[in-house]
């Protein structure tokens, strides 16, 4: 019974956390061919795990106070018609991706959609929930390429390569315009979505919690220093963890501490492997002069954290793995882990909408990953 028992936790927990358990077990692999030493120390990027806890505690406190949904009520109260819902639903998550980071923008946004939806009624619910979660979806994952906090590649990437972060901008700000082009397109050729007049008043009355607001918003300013490279991420992290603790410390429950704990995995594998000459020189040939499509290609399959914590350790072209591991969020479900938060929340609200869902999502990924990548072919080209 005991032993039954332990094996259900070990496969829960796998079910739960598998990228994190893949990194682990290659890890572990690694170690073997590679014997721990005093150069394990020198693979992991405490600089860039320094800033994705910053950045997560301050979200967390931030969403806590529930102001990002009192900017979604505010707006949503000035607009009348069913595209303008739509509008300001999708556009949300694509705009506030670009500092809150696109996991947190769906957690945040999908399910007051789905409040929205309610209140437009069960036929208005049923035809939209399905094209507006997965253009949210979308939308989140592309906003959130254009900044280095935008997720969790990018601080990585930016922070490897040397990149200042307005370079990092302008590096994706083309394909951050074009997608909002087809992003506001999809709206605007959508059918019978238009006639159709809605009002909505705000939601909540209690006050906002400003003092709180104002902490996090300091800590957020101090970890943007720290990606500008201003300030040192080891003054950053003493500071922010001082200032959460002072407004909330129960936000640090919070903090996704597997997510750091699967970039010290990956950290660990890709140091060894990097170790292995013949592994290594394996890697670049494949990797060399193919970086976009390459990083493209492998998020498909193991997703484009991953996908960029491994292959940035075989190629010092950075601007193209930048640009592959960020359009590759598009395509499968597990191309980008937030897209996976949108799947969840949709099958907790209808268990029977999962599977036009899946066709809905994927067909449209896959046209906004063609038209993007036909976009960088077309600026490698130019």
């Amino acid at each position: 019974m005991f032993i039954r028992k332990i094996t259900y936790n070990i496969l829960n927990f796998v079910k739960n956390e598998t990228v994190l358990s893949i990194a682990a077990i290659l890890a572990v692999i690694s170690a073997f061919l590679v014997k721990p030493d005093a150069r394990y120390i020198e693979y992991v990027d405490f600089r860039t795990l320094a800033l994705l806890f910053c950045l997560m505690a301050v979200m967390a406190g931030l969403r806590k106070t529930e102001v990002f949904s009192r900017l979604a009520e505010g707006m949503l109260s000035r607009v009348h018609g069913i595209k303008g819902v739509m509008f300001i639903l999708v556009m949300l998550c694509f705009f506030t991706s670009m500092l809150i980071t696109n996991d947190v923008a769906l957690i945040t946004f999908v399910p007051f959609t789905f409040t929205v939806l309610n209140m437009l009624g069960e036929s208005n619910k049923r035809r939209l929930i399905i094209p507006i979660v997965v253009m949210q979806t979308i939308a989140a994952n592309l906003g959130s390429m254009l900044t280095p906090i935008g997720n969790p590649q990018n601080l990585y990437l930016q922070g490897v390569s040397g990149m200042g972060a307005a370079d990092f901008i302008m590096l994706m700000l083309p394909y951050a315009l074009i997608s909002f082009l087809i992003l506001s397109a999809w709206i605007l050729i959508r059918r019978g979505n238009g006639a159709e007049q809605v009002s909505f008043a705000v939601i909540r009355r209690a006050a906002l919690d400003r003092k709180r607001i104002a902490v996090y918003t300091a800590a957020f300013i101090i970890c943007l220093l720290t990606v500008a490279r201003v300030l040192d991420y080891r003054i950053t992290l003493i500071a922010v963890i001082a200032l959460v603790a002072a407004a909330d410390y129960t936000i640090f429950a919070d903090v996704d501490y597997t997510l750091l704990l699967t970039f010290i995995a990956f950290f660990i594998f890709i140091g060894n492997m990097g170790r292995i000459p013949a592994f290594e020189s394996f890697l670049q040939s494949v990797i060399s002069g193919r970086e976009c499509v390459t990083g493209v290609l492998s998020s498909q399959l193991i997703s484009n954290v991953p996908a960029a914590l491994l292959l940035s350790g075989f190629t010092d072209n950075y601007e193209p793995l930048i640009v592959g591991v960020n359009l590759g969020g598009l395509g499968t479900l597990i191309a980008s882990m937030a897209s996976l938060i949108s799947f969840k929340l949709v099958g907790r609200e209808d268990k029977r909408l999962r599977g036009k869902y899946m066709i809905y999502f994927t067909v449209s990924n896959v046209l906004f990953l063609a038209a993007l990548m036909a976009v960088y072919f077309i600026l490698e080209n130019f």
